[in-house]
């Protein structure tokens, strides 16, 4: 069976929706087109529901559209509901179109089934209850907002009443026919209705329906009268007819009223008296009274209606309700006639009296409500305001009865908009201003009624200085006395006394604030039973008497006057708190009175019987000042002790949650031991208006903190319990959990998001971690859980009609506050892999859908507020990306349902349209985190094809049908899709997309209605890069290929940069699409991206398109950027910055010259430094990484770039300020951290230090960006003049060397210390350079504190770093390090002798560690240990140039590196010649850590080797090889320098040749005569057979590298870059001739050591002699093939500075002369 939602027609509660303003169709034409289209059924009211005909019945039989079934059970309906037939079959279309909550599969067997379907029925009879209710309410609306100007459909609302107008004064009268027909409406029965409405509990449903029915029509007859004239017959006729009825009590069925009924009574007989009142038309008769003309009043001449009247109204003396018509109609009659029927009414006066007509007032009033939007009570109180005006000047007032029911009554009707301004503005002796008079009589005798009318005559500025100024300057003074004082004299006839001394009004102590009545004062007697009364002409000011008061009750605040004083000062602190929050100017001549709060609240919550209103009113004049002045009221507040806190010290910011060592304060104590026994909460209410109003106010982070405690009460005391507590009161419960629920709003909602990632609020945290961890989360939890039937409830059972106030409004919003917090708590909670107690209450599995999310999802079916579904539904949201579980099997049996309902309201044309955002949002996450539910929302249905192909096609209630008709173009000239939807519908689309949903994508491509958009750019990104481009769809490839050829790119980037400049010129002011713009900048970036790396698919290939796209970007960023100071456009120049830095590292091709590029970017740089910096900070960090972008596209010097002083300039006195920054953030923050490890850490509540913004060291951080692009600059510069001419200047160096030392020093900033290295390093290339560096002292700012890199025992040994290096090229302290000494190593080469004394600091100072790195190769091979070693070996290669000083200064260290470097040397060569053991070590003992070499070897833990399951893979063997090599070349530069410097320490061969008198003391034995093969062994000391080897080692290697046995070369060159074969060679050939010549030297040391006996000298001889010989031959052998040149050319002879064999010969003749030699 299936329901066409086009032919539904609008249900009442539809129209009422559009009424209100919450649909979608707000413009006047479509509101005008819906009062045309409906304006009928509005006109009719109830009268619109027509009872079953038998002509209607047969329409229905006869009408073939509708489905049988529905005719049958539209049947069913008819009876039920006693309705019309066609009438009941659109009701349930209706129905089931908006409230059904079943699927449409299952309604046939539901109508057919007897017990559901009795159930159906129940629902729309509910539901038709609804419908009759919203018909009331639209006419309602129109009745309260046709003569409002400001109401944009005014006029046509107008119209409307113009018709209603005419109908309502018709013979017969719509709504008084209607009203009696209500009145005299029979209880459903069996035979009539039928067995389903005469059940006890649905007979009394049907009862408080008819009640409820008459109250809203009897409030629409009351606002109709109050606008148009009432005729006296339907005075009479009204009269009579609620005579009849008992004002509501005497109804026909009153036997099923119960006391759930008896607001609904109440106010039918409230409106029933404001009728009858109304329609006296008191108001014109008081203005002819004031005129003498009141014969012109309709009821004049009408004697026959009024004598009709008086009959009736004489017999108005039994109820309440009775009163005010009585009252009214005695003063009409009184002013027509007051020279007769005085009698009568004076009966009518008493009887209105009797019944308290005044406080009946007060009554009637307060159940109306307040507040500007309530008409209904903004008009009564006005029809009241005319009927007391009028009272109080025709009738005297002590014939009134009790006096301060009057007063109750009058501030009940002040409090209707306008009506004090309309106080003030009559004369003081008419109207309500007699109650004035008489109460200032009394003053300051009697002060609390003055006070409270004033107190109701303030409702804006003008009236609270009115009042003010009143109250300033009071000019009598009434004083009580029991006998006659003696310093006074009187009056002959005691009228009048006058003072014989002055007078201190008040027995306060000396210099407290008082009131001097002067000598001479004259007062006017009235004396009573009791003493006299004493009105004094004495002028003062009644605030400082105010004053005097309050001091007078702190003066007795432990004395049995305290409650009588409490009496007089309660309406002076209410008074105060209502003119502050009128008007705070005024609060500063109040100080008096306000800053003596602060002790009144102190003294007051320790007394024994502490006054509770009293307190509550001091709290709430608290709240009112803090809303100005939140941190002076903190500040006052705070040591008065009434707030919680902590009894014990607090370190630090990490408060203890649970409120362990927390105490609850005066307030604490006052809830648990007052407000809870008595059932009474004024202080509580108050309590959590000032908390909320302190967080609002948005204190310092100190003040916040002092406000945890209070918090901390809240959630843990509060919050879990305060459902559990005592209520006298209906609603204050409800009232107190929505008070909660707003604070913790107004805390998780202090700061905004961007505020949030910048600011660590400990309010904040401390409610999200409370609220996920304790039982606060599960009172929110319960709170969501009442679900969407409770709320329906409480709002049909309301007695009121507002759409703004009642218990069921006040539910909305407290459920719509739990949706809210829930939200950012799950939202700003920190990451983390466990879950929390709130997110497991809220995802966990219950039977039969009895979970929360569930109850969730039916939110969908809520219709009275649109808001409560939609934070449901962004709820959902939330849970379905953060939380594991599936939202289909939560929905259980119900997800079908629940999926169309979504649906309907999706489709529905008149949908408020945030709400249909919303569910789209939720469509779009759910198709990347649940996909089950999207599912069944896709509802894609498989269509079999004749060759066994699958097709997919759209559903019935496939979520596509909709989204599609939204974007779908021809659709926007019937229904206009905004902008806002338009793009969720794009949104989901897209995710579709993202996702390669592909049965999804089968179906979408058939549709090709998609016009381009920030979404469908990204969707077309996205189909182009995921599909391989043979693959792609025909349709798609055209329409690329038309966006090419159409020039499409060219437009849109002309577009985009033309959107900036509008954006720029406007400074970002009144752009409120900033987030469109953001979407399209993204999406337009996604596709260049993408076209850059599928040029032919989107056939982009033209240089000059792309030279425009970058010219514009360029333009883009300069023209954002150049605006100063514009939030918007910051965030937009970032995004083009980024951009921009895309295109040029995708691109690396020159499109313009690098001046035309530079010279924008230098005026963007220039201008953002003149800005916040903490606000351009990463968009400045952009730009340096897109200079450098652009620098690297091609070698420059410093001539190819003009701008190159200017930049050079800007990037050093960038990374000068910088560097001064992060120097002092890293001293603040080592302080920090020292300062909480310090045992007398102090409270951080006790310290006014100020907040800082942590500066850190980022890999793209300002500081190091600034550093590299500064080196990038410095390579440019050949000579290196221009560069340090500008570092000099600036002084750079001295501020850069201040921060890496303390950076060293504790081990912090690890990116910015390599920056700087490098940069020094790039520096030192030139001697200038080099010199400056030096001089600027970075010996002394690197040596020492570069021993807090590597950690060192108490014994000085070195510990295990535990730092590791991924790769070579990461960030880490190793690598620090290896800069350091690469620095070193750099400058002594540079500088020599110059720098020598430091760089022999340097390596004394790192003595320990440098030994450690030469012994750590044998165990360790990994990438950062090699890599450390090498940096190592060539800085003692440079120092071994000075051996002799080396050995001067540091003796035992020369030695020490001599005998590491001959052990390295050992190692090294073992590893290179046996490869498999290498391989074996690289597999099972490599690591990062390197064991120490000073003292005991720690062992280290071996790593248990993997035993592969499965034969390796080639990938795998790969891998490994490469891994090999890499080794190997490492260890091959490692042993070259090894070898090289151990020659500086051995002596020169010719010197040693033929120099006979050389002193052999100076150098050292480096080998020990031996000539085996060296092994592995550490004990093994290195020999002449190390020698050997290594050359051995050399010439196999060079053998396979001709033989080409292994691809060693290649793999080596790959790994060396630069390096290729022939250098590799020159490589291994210069370890050769070094081998040779540290041989022949060290043989020759031994040779002519007279220590060595001669017996030794000739064996070594013998064994030597033979090596050579053998090794020369093999030598000789190669050498026919040729050896490229040695890299040696600098450290021997000149022979080896030729190439070509005949360029080895001088070495083959040395080695053979040598030879010749040793056997002589």
């Amino acid at each position: 069976m299936k329901m066409a939602a086009g032919d539904v027609s609008r249900s009442n509660r539809g129209l009422w929706t559009i009424l209100l303003g919450r649909s979608i169709l707000r413009e006047s034409g479509q509101i005008k087109a819906e009062l045309d289209r409906h304006q009928s059924r509005l006109l009719d009211g109830l009268s619109y529901y027509k009872p079953p005909s038998t002509s209607s019945a047969e329409k229905l039989k006869a009408n073939n559209v509708i489905a049988a079934p529905l005719k049958e059970f539209g049947l069913r309906i008819s009876t039920l509901l006693g309705l019309d037939e066609l009438q009941s079959v659109e009701l349930l279309e209706c129905y089931l179109h908006e409230d059904y909550r079943g699927t449409v599969n299952s309604l046939k067997s539901v109508m057919q089934d007897e017990r559901q379907s009795q159930n159906l029925l129940l629902k729309i009879a509910d539901y038709y209850y609804e419908e009759r209710m919203y018909i009331l309410r639209c006419v309602l609306h129109l009745l309260t907002y046709f003569q409002d100007e400001r109401h944009p459909h005014r006029v046509r609302i107008a119209g409307c009443l113009d018709e209603l107008h005419k109908k309502l004064t018709s013979p017969e009268p719509l709504d008084r026919k209607a009203l009696q027909d209500l009145g005299k409406l029979e209880a459903p029965t069996e035979d009539v209705n039928g067995s389903l409405l005469t059940k006890e509990r649905q007979v009394s449903r049907w009862f408080m329906q008819c009640l409820r029915e008459q109250c809203l029509l009897l409030e629409v007859i009351f606002l109709y009268y109050a606008y148009f004239e009432m005729a006296p017959r339907d005075l009479l006729e009204f009269a009579q007819l609620f005579k009849e009825q008992g004002f509501g009590s005497r109804q026909m069925n009153r036997h099923l009223i119960d006391e759930s009924m008896d607001p609904l009574v109440d106010r039918i007989g409230y409106f029933s008296a404001l009728i009858l009142v109304e329609g006296m038309d008191l108001d014109t008769l008081h203005k002819l009274a004031l005129e003498d003309c009141i014969g012109k009043h309709q009821y004049a001449t009408d004697h026959e209606v009024c004598q009709a009247m008086d009959r009736i109204v004489l017999t108005l003396v039994d109820i309440s309700h009775h009163a005010p018509v009585l009252l009214g109609w005695a003063l009409l009659r009184h002013t027509l006639n007051p020279d007769e029927l005085n009698h009568a009414v004076r009966r009518m006066g008493s009887a209105a009296i009797q019944l308290d007509v005044f406080r009946y007032i007060t009554c009637m009033l307060k159940a109306f409500g307040s507040g500007e939007n309530n008409c209904t009570a903004s008009t009564a109180r006005l029809c009241i305001y005319g009927l007391m005006s009028f009272v109080l000047i025709s009738f005297e007032e002590h014939t009134l009865g009790d006096q301060q029911y009057v007063i109750d009554a009058a501030c009940e009707v002040l409090a209707g908009p306008s009506l004090a301004e309309l106080f003030w503005d009559t004369v003081p002796t008419e109207g309500l201003g007699v109650l004035l008079d008489s109460t200032c009589g009394m003053f300051p005798h009697q002060i609390s009624q003055l006070l409270q009318l004033l107190a109701a005559l303030v409702s804006d500025r003008s009236t609270a200085k009115k009042v003010y100024s009143f109250l300033d300057q009071m000019s009598f003074y009434m004083e009580f006395y029991k006998h006659k004082p003696n310093d006074v004299i009187s009056h002959e006839d005691e009228t009048l006394w006058r003072r014989l001394t002055p007078k201190l009004l008040y027995p306060l102590a000396i210099g407290q604030s008082n009131l001097r009545m002067p000598q001479g004062t004259v007062g006017q007697v009235m004396p009573n039973e009791q003493g006299y009364l004493v009105r004094w002409d004495y002028t003062y000011s009644c605030w400082k008497l105010f004053t005097c008061e309050i001091e007078m009750l702190l003066h007795v605040v432990s004395t049995a006057d305290v409650i009588q004083h409490c009496k007089r000062v309660k309406p002076i602190i209410d008074l105060v708190y209502k003119v502050i929050c009128t008007d705070y100017s005024i609060a500063d001549c109040l100080l008096p009175i306000t800053s003596r709060i602060y002790m009144l609240l102190q003294r007051l919550t320790c007394i024994i019987s502490p006054p509770v209103d009293v307190i509550a009113s001091c709290v709430n004049c608290l709240t009112a000042l803090a809303t100005w002045r939140p941190a002076k009221v903190w500040s006052d507040l705070h040591h008065t002790g009434f707030l919680p806190f902590f009894a014990t010290s607090v370190s630090g910011l990490t408060y203890n949650s649970s409120g362990e060592g927390m105490n609850a304060g005066n307030y604490g104590n006052l809830l648990i031991g007052v407000e809870q026994p008595q059932g009474e909460y004024s202080i509580t209410t108050a309590f959590l208006h000032l908390i909320t109003t302190l967080i609002k106010g948005r204190l310092g982070e100190m003040q916040n903190h002092g406000l945890i405690p209070s918090v901390i009460f809240v959630l843990q005391e509060m919050l879990p319990n305060y459902h559990k507590w005592r209520y006298n009161t209906y609603g204050v419960r409800e009232q107190i959990g929505c008070l909660i629920l707003e604070l913790i709003h107004a805390i998780l909602n202090l700061y905004s998001e961007e505020e949030w990632e910048n600011r660590a609020s400990s309010l904040q945290s401390l409610c999200i971690r409370s609220l996920s961890n304790t039982d606060a989360g599960q009172a929110l939890v319960n709170i969501m859980g009442i679900g969407v039937d409770t709320i329906d409830f409480v709002m049909a059972t309301q007695s009121s009609s507002g759409e703004t106030e009642g218990p069921g409004q006040l539910l909305i919003q407290t459920v719509k506050l739990a949706f809210s917090i829930t939200n950012n708590v799950i939202r700003l909670r920190a990451p983390s892999d466990m879950v929390s107690p709130l997110e497991h209450a809220l995802t966990q599995h219950g039977a039969h859908g009895n979970n929360l999310i569930a109850v969730l999802a039916k939110y969908i079916y809520h219709k009275h507020d649109p808001a409560l579904p939609r934070l449901a539904i962004q709820l959902l949201k939330r849970l379905a990306t953060v939380a594991p579980m599936s939202v289909y099997a939560c929905l259980g049996s119900d997800a079908v349902a629940i999926r169309d309902a979504f649906l309907r309201r999706l489709r529905s044309k008149i949908e408020d349209m945030k709400i249909k955002v919303m569910i789209l949002e939720f469509l779009t996450v759910a198709v990347e985190t649940q996909p089950g539910l999207i599912e069944l929302f896709l509802n894609l249905e498989v269509k079999e094809e004749s060759e066994g192909s699958k097709e997919f096609i759209l559903g019935e209630w496939s979520c596509l049908q909709v989204v599609l008709q939204l974007i779908d173009s021809q659709q926007q000239r019937r229904y206009w899709c905004p902008p806002l939807l338009h793009r969720a519908a794009i949104a989901f689309l897209h995710a579709l997309w993202q996702d390669r949903r592909d049965s999804a994508l089968t179906v979408l491509r058939t549709f090709c209605t998609l016009e381009t958009c920030a979404f469908i750019m990204k969707i077309i990104c996205l189909e182009t890069y995921y599909v391989v481009s043979g693959s792609l769809d025909e349709s798609l490839k055209d329409t690329l290929k038309r966006f090419s050829t159409d020039e499409r790119y060219s437009y849109w980037s002309s577009y985009v940069k033309s959107l900036v400049c509008y954006v720029a010129k406007s400074e970002g002011k009144g752009c409120s699409s900033l987030m469109e713009y953001k979407m399209l900048i993204s999406a337009w970036r996604m596709l260049l991206i993408v076209a850059m790396t599928h040029k032919d698919v989107m056939n982009l290939t033209d240089s000059k398109v792309w030279q425009q796209l970058f010219l514009d970007i360029l333009h883009g960023t300069e023209t954002l950027l150049l605006v100063p100071m514009s939030a918007v456009c910051l965030r937009l120049g970032s995004m083009f910055a980024t951009l921009l830095l895309i295109f040029l590292k995708e691109w690396k091709r020159e499109l313009v010259p690098v001046s035309e590029v530079l010279e924008p970017l230098i005026k963007i740089l220039e201008s953002i430094l003149q800005m916040d910096q903490q606000m351009v900070e990463k968009i400045k960090a952009r730009i340096f990484s897109v200079i450098m972008s652009v620098l690297q596209v091609k070698p420059l010097t410093v001539s190819d770039i003009p701008q190159y002083q200017q930049l050079l300039l800007i990037t050093c006195t960038t990374i000068k300020e910088e560097a001064v920054t992060l120097l002092d953030h890293t001293r603040y923050a080592v302080k920090s951290e020292e300062a909480c490890e310090s045992p007398d850490h102090r409270d951080s509540m006790e310290t006014d230090a100020p907040v800082r913004t942590v500066h850190k060291d980022e890999k793209d951080g300002m500081c190091v960006l600034a550093f590299h692009l500064a080196k990038q600059l410095c390579e440019t510069d050949e000579d290196g003049d221009s560069c340090l001419k500008i570092v000099k200047s600036i002084p750079l160096l001295p501020s850069v060397l201040d921060a890496l030392e303390f950076s060293l020093r504790v081990k912090q900033n690890l990116h910015f210390t390599e920056a700087v290295l490098h940069f020094f390093l790039t520096l030192a290339r030139t001697q200038q350079g080099a010199a400056a560096i030096a001089r600027t002292g970075v010996s002394h700012s690197i040596c020492l504190p570069l021993l807090s890199v590597y950690q060192l025992t108490n014994n000085g040994t070195v510990q295990i770093l535990s730092s590791s290096r991924k790769s070579l090229d990461a960030p880490s302290w190793p690598g620090v390090y290896c800069l350091c000494v690469s620095l070193m190593e750099r400058l002594l080469k540079t500088l020599g002798y110059t720098f020598l004394s430091d760089a022999l600091d340097f390596v004394g100072v790192h003595q320990e560690r440098i030994l450690q790195c030469l012994n750590a190769v044998r165990t360790v091979q990994s990438c950062s240990c090699l890599d450390e070693a090498d940096h190592t070996v060539g800085f003692i290669l440079q120092l071994s140039n000075f051996s002799k000083e080396w050995n001067f200064h540091l003796p035992q260290l020369l030695q020490d590196v001599q005998v590491n470097l001959c052990y390295l040397c050992q190692a090294c060569s073992f590893l290179l010649h046996s490869r498999k053991i290498l391989q074996h070590y690289l597999r099972t003992k490599n690591g990062d850590a390197l064991p120490s070499a000073v003292g005991p070897r720690p062992q280290r833990t071996p790593q248990t080797p993997q035993t592969p399951s499965k034969q390796p893979t080639s990938e795998t063997v790969e891998a490994e090889q490469k891994a090999l090599q890499m080794v190997q070349y490492s260890l091959l530069r490692i042993l070259s320098k090894t070898i090289a410097s151990l020659r500086h320490f051995t002596p020169d061969i010719c010197q040693i040749l033929l120099d006979q008198c050389l002193d052999l003391a100076d150098y050292k034995v480096l080998f020990v005569v031996s000539f085996t093969t060296p092994t592995f062994d550490a004990d093994v000391a290195p020999s002449f057979g190390t020698l050997f080897a290594t050359v051995n080692v050399a010439l196999s290697m060079l053998g396979e590298i001709d033989k080409k046995k292994e691809p060693l070369s290649q793999s080596l060159t790959s790994l060396t870059h630069s390096e290729d074969t022939a250098s590799l060679k020159s490589l291994i050939k210069f370890i050769m001739e070094n081998c040779f010549y540290v041989l022949i030297s060290q043989a020759v040391r031994y040779l002519r050591d007279p220590s060595v006996h001669p017996r030794d000298k000739q064996r070594m001889k013998q064994e030597l002699s033979s090596e050579l010989s053998t090794l020369l031959t093999s030598l000789s052998r190669y050498s026919r093939r040729g050896v490229p040149t040695s890299p040696a050319g600098a450290l021997l002879t000149s022979a080896a500075s030729r190439s070509g064999p005949e360029s080895q010969e001088p070495l083959f003749k040395l080695v053979q002369a040598f030879v010749r030699h040793v056997q002589r």
